[in-house]
C-alpha cells in the first residue's frame, strides 16, 4: 500500500517573500507565520502558503501554456473582492475565460508578482 501524504503547504517562488506574505494575508485572512527577506509564510495550521525568494523569477504571460499552477478562492461577492484585491496590488488581465455576456462566473487576477489566481463565487 502506498503511504498517504497530507498536503502541508503550497510554496510559491517570488522576488519579495515578505511583500507576498502581506498581500496574501490581506486576501485570505491567513496569519503571517514567518516573514524574512528569503522566506515567508501565511497559514492557519491547516492551510499554508509559503513564499521562497527567487530574485530573477519572471512571471509568465496570461494566458500562456507556460503557466504551471494557479490558486482558486471562493468569495461571497466576486466583483467586490476583485475591487479590494486590485486595491491591494493585484492586477486584472484582459483575458477572462469565466466572464460571458450573460454572467460573471469567476475572475482571473494576478498577484503583485504576476502569479495567477481565480476569484470564484460561492457554490449555489
Amino acid at each position: 500500500m502506498t503511504t498517504t501524504a497530507k498536503l502541508l503547504a503550497v510554496t510559491i517562488d517570488c522576488a519579495e517573500p515578505k511583500k507576498m506574505a502581506e498581500f496574501w494575508h490581506q486576501v485570505t485572512g491567513l496569519d503571517v507565520q514567518y516573514s524574512e527577506d528569503e522566506y515567508a509564510a501565511v497559514g492557519d495550521g491547516t492551510t499554508n502558503i509559503y513564499f521562497g525568494r527567487v530574485p530573477d523569477r519572471k512571471p509568465v504571460e496570461w494566458p500562456s501554456a507556460d503557466k504551471q499552477f494557479h490558486l482558486d478562492f471562493r468569495v461571497p461577492d466576486v466583483e467586490r473582492a476583485v475591487e479590494q484585491y486590485i486595491a491591494l496590488g493585484a492586477t486584472k488581465p484582459a483575458f477572462q475565460p469565466g466572464v460571458t455576456e450573460e454572467k460573471v462566473g469567476w475572475i482571473v487576477l494576478q498577484d503583485p508578482e504576476g502569479h495567477v489566481f481565480c476569484v470564484c463565487p460561492e457554490q449555489s
